[in-house]
């Protein structure tokens, strides 16, 4: 008789929304580092640089605030360069390095 395998399914991902509230992942460490830092989730083992100390700063700021666009306001991220950052925070929710905090600061 043959077992049947059932495959294991990854984490379903999740959209970034810059209008809701994030947080770093809770199985997430980040090491400052000079170029800004390094990111290793625990969970899946997967390793980030975050290459901005701006980014750095917006990443350990994200439980603070309402949305992830209050975030970057608050951390002195322009009009100019908010594409970017939404971008980086993008890559780095389907990478699990963040997640929506269900807590949401109002």
């Amino acid at each position: 008789m043959t077992a049947a395998v059932t495959p294991v399914e990854p984490p379903a991902e999740v959209a970034f929304d810059p209008a809701r509230p994030w947080r770093r992942a809770r199985s997430v460490a980040l090491r400052p580092e000079p170029f800004g830092a390094l990111v290793y989730h625990f969970g899946n083992r997967k390793l980030s640089f975050l290459k901005s100390k701006t980014l750095v700063a917006v990443v350990e700021a994200l439980a603070d605030h309402s949305s992830a666009n209050a975030t970057l306001a608050a951390c002195g991220v322009t009009e100019a360069q908010h594409p970017a950052y939404v971008k980086a925070l993008a890559d780095l929710a389907r990478s699990q390095m963040i997640e929506p905090n269900p807590e949401g600061t109002p």
